[in-house]
């Protein structure tokens, strides 16, 4: 097949009014970042499409790529001719014969914006399916159930011609939400919340604490995987590693053990806020199920909110544990996620944790131990580690240095 074009048609952004150029832009800018490797490729956008250019690049590796970036509805392979029957029908025929003869039933669907062409769309319609008709022996119309829709955008710079679609990730480009903190654990339901998240159009920071020796290098590699496939979605994912230790030692020691996991979470939170605060984040984010374990009961989550007045988004709340493993296998988290090593929420785990802690009771409890000193010394402590594009550098406060992964280790 000899593709000329690709036709992108927008997701939910279409309905967005005022902001539809700045998400139509935001778009543009992630799709440009994502085919940055096509070096051939020209990007043009109007107010309701998208068209690229492929001057001879791969268009099925160009497709694939457009498969994985939020915003875009479907996609379509496309051919360009000049607005002008004749050139009309003929790009029509042409596009119609590359299918080959296993197509057996067409209707075609016009869509003309262009108002100043002579024939009105029912009229378009009528004369394109007459001419294929006329120009093929085994095609007949069907328009209710056909093999292949030929769609004809009639504008006034050129008429696009594409026989089916393909579907794109959907919601928002990236970007155009805010920023979100993501705890990220290392198990399947966090990178899970990560890529629902960055479907409503929001930039992820993902926050992991860490325990050694408690917890291994191999479970911090586990989560760096995770954030480097995380950027086939969006530009980076910025992870902030905490250490933990000294803090998971403290409550292990002062609390009662019911109520370690339901205090350790209100612990992270507090850590998480602070980090925020710093990396401009709007709100947190878990990987939380609605009742899948323990810590995770309504009761549970009214009680750890509390240390909080940031935003807690929980996107897998209503979502049953089949259903989160089918889209991490989906976006080929799943096997990172299911290696075997132990993170911090998996030591120290009480036999009978309380899955209803009163809030009165966590405060009495907290009051015998001041965590501040611990807390500040973590946040202050972390180490920052940005992806982007596979490659992987440290930040700190003053500077940012390209390294190799097995030296972070």
């Amino acid at each position: 097949m000899n593709v000329e074009y690709i036709l992108i048609r927008y997701g939910e952004m279409t309905t967005k009014g005022k902001n539809r150029g700045r998400f139509t832009s935001i778009l543009r800018e992630n799709v440009s970042k994502r085919l940055k490797a096509f070096e051939k490729l020209k990007i043009t956008t109007t107010r309701d499409r998208m068209y690229i250019k492929l001057n001879g690049e791969d268009h099925e590796k160009v497709a694939a790529n457009l498969k994985e970036v939020f915003g875009i509805h479907t996609f379509s392979f496309a051919r360009k001719v000049d607005t002008e029957l004749d050139a009309i029908k003929v790009g029509a025929l042409e596009a119609v014969n590359e299918l080959g003869d296993s197509v057996k039933t067409f209707k075609v669907n016009v869509q003309r914006s262009y108002k100043q062409f002579p024939l009105n769309t029912p009229q378009l319609n009528r004369e394109l399916g007459g001419y294929i008709l006329q120009n093929t022996d085994h095609l007949t119309v069907d328009v209710h159930n056909p093999d292949v829709a030929v769609r004809v955008e009639v504008r006034d710079d050129a008429t696009y011609i594409t026989c089916g679609e393909e579907y794109g990730a959907g919601g928002y480009p990236v970007g155009v939400g805010g920023k979100v903190m993501l705890l990220l654990s290392g198990g399947i339901d966090s990178p899970v919340a990560a890529y629902m998240l960055l479907k409503r159009g929001v930039s992820i920071e993902a926050i992991h604490f860490e325990s050694p020796p408690f917890t291994s290098d191999r479970a911090k590699q586990k989560v760096m995987d995770l954030s480097s496939k995380l950027t086939r979605y969006c530009r980076r994912v910025t992870l902030h590693v905490i250490p933990f230790t000294e803090i998971q030692k403290a409550i292990h020691k002062e609390m009662p053990a019911s109520y370690t996991m339901t205090i350790m979470r209100r612990v992270m939170l507090r850590i998480a806020e602070q980090v925020s605060m710093n990396r401009k984040a709007l709100a947190l984010a878990t990987g939380e199920s609605l009742g899948q374990v323990a810590s995770q009961t309504l009761e549970s989550m009214h009680t750890i909110n509390e240390v909080t007045n940031y935003p807690v988004l929980r996107p897998l709340l209503a979502m049953d544990k089949l259903e989160i493993m089918e889209i991490a296998k989906k976006i080929d988290t799943y096997d990172i996620s299911i290696r075997p090593y132990e993170d911090c929420c998996t030591i120290f785990t009480p036999s009978n944790p309380t899955t209803k802690p009163k809030r009165d009771k966590v405060a009495r409890f907290e009051s015998r131990f001041d965590f501040t000193e611990l807390i500040n010394e973590a946040v202050s402590n972390r180490e920052s580690i940005i992806f982007e594009n596979e490659m992987i550098r440290t930040q700190s406060s003053t500077k940012e240095e390209e390294i190799d992964i097995d030296a972070l280790l």
